[in-house]
C-alpha cells in the first residue's frame, strides 16, 4: 500500500489561480459564491494581515435577525491558511485540521475579524520543520461588532509540513 501523504494532491485549484491572477486576491474571493452570497469582504492589508468584514444583510441573517452562525464561521475559515501558504511558499503543505467557534453575543450590523501572523511565526515553523516531519499550529481570531465588542471567537488548528514533492 502506498503512503497516504504521497497520494495527497496539494496545489491551488486552477480556477482559483486564474481568478487570483486575473482579478487579484480580494476580488477572486468576492466572486466565490458562498462569500458573495453572505457579502463577506476580505481585504489583504499586507503579507501578514487580512481583515474580513461582513455587513448584516438578508442572505446572512438568521431566524431572529442577527448574523447566521455559519456565515460568521465562513468569514473566518480560510484566512490563517492563506497567510501561511502565501508566506511559507510552495515548499510547504498547509491544511485545516480543526476549528472551533464560540458565539459570545449576537452579531448585528457589520462584523469584522483580523487575521495576523508575524514573520517570526513563519521562521519558527520553517525551523521546526527542519527537525520534525510535521507540526500543528493553533491560531485565534475575534469577530467584533461595530461597538468593538466580541461577537465570536474562532480557533483554528492547521497542519503544516514540508511538501512531499519538495522533500524528495
Amino acid at each position: 500500500m502506498r503512503n497516504r501523504e504521497i497520494l495527497l494532491e496539494y496545489k491551488v485549484h486552477p480556477l482559483w489561480k486564474f481568478l487570483e491572477e486575473t482579478y487579484g486576491f480580494e476580488q477572486a474571493f468576492r466572486m466565490f459564491k458562498p462569500y458573495e452570497g453572505a457579502n463577506i469582504l476580505p481585504k489583504l492589508i499586507d503579507r501578514n494581515t487580512m481583515v474580513v468584514s461582513m455587513p448584516l444583510i438578508l442572505s446572512n441573517t438568521n431566524y431572529v435577525g442577527t448574523h447566521f452562525g455559519g456565515s460568521l464561521y465562513s468569514m473566518c475559515d480560510p484566512f490563517f491558511m492563506f497567510l501561511l501558504m502565501m508566506n511559507l511558499g510552495k515548499d510547504y503543505m498547509v491544511w485545516d485540521k480543526g476549528a472551533k467557534i464560540d458565539f459570545v453575543k449576537p452579531g448585528e450590523g457589520t462584523v469584522t475579524a483580523t487575521f495576523h501572523l508575524p514573520d517570526s511565526e513563519f521562521a519558527e515553523i520553517k525551523n521546526l520543520l527542519q527537525k520534525e516531519k510535521k507540526t500543528i499550529r493553533t491560531y485565534e481570531a475575534l469577530v467584533v461588532g461595530e461597538d468593538g465588542k466580541t461577537v465570536a471567537k474562532i480557533t483554528k488548528d492547521l497542519y503544516i509540513r514540508s511538501s512531499p514533492k519538495h522533500s524528495e
